[in-house]
């Protein structure tokens, strides 16, 4: 039985109606997306450290603030490395009892990839992808502007397919 409300179509209801077809525009739309809009709300939070520094310090700081990476700079700011937790436990595999008095200039990562605020979220979580790494800075004109994670990106895209979901159910709906 239809409910109440149903009025069967009438000859003429959508002779003047235009459809329109997905477009790839719209369709790839999503993938147009910058890294600058996901820092809008992840924040630009930095947490470096020294090369000099111990990495018994490092490990300090990873589980105090709950993260996978630091960066190393130096007085100014300038990027020299990073560090993750991988690397941490790959030179204490290497080094059993050893590792934590060792300087981060030592297991540090120097050749750091990174993106601008400018570069497309698909092409950074490629590029993460690809080079098996999940931690990378943002810099804006030379200058440390944030880090982003693959779980940020990730986390973003899911966020995106959700609403774009949500605003298709209302299309079909009304």
């Amino acid at each position: 039985m239809a409910p109440s409300s149903y009025q069967a179509p009438m000859r003429g209801d959508k002779e003047d109606k235009t459809t329109y077809s997905q477009s790839t525009e719209s369709n790839l739309s999503h993938s147009q997306t910058p890294v600058a809009k996901l820092l809008e709300g992840k924040g630009d939070a930095v947490f470096s450290v020294r090369p000099n520094e111990t990495i018994h310090s490092v490990v300090n700081t990873l589980k105090e603030k709950r993260i996978g990476a630091v960066l190393v700079t130096d007085q100014n700011g300038a990027l020299h490395g990073i560090l993750s937790e991988r690397d941490i436990v790959r030179r204490m595999a290497d080094t059993p009892g050893q590792t934590l008095p060792q300087a981060v200039e030592d297991l540090m990562t120097r050749e750091v990839k990174t993106c601008t605020p400018d570069d497309l979220l698909n092409d950074v979580l490629k590029t993460m992808t690809e080079g098996r790494f999940r931690h990378m800075p943002v810099l804006r004109d030379g200058n440390l502007c944030g880090v982003i994670t693959i779980g940020d990106v990730v986390h973003f895209r899911l966020k995106e397919l959700e609403y774009e979901a949500l605003r298709m159910k209302q299309m079909i709906v009304g």
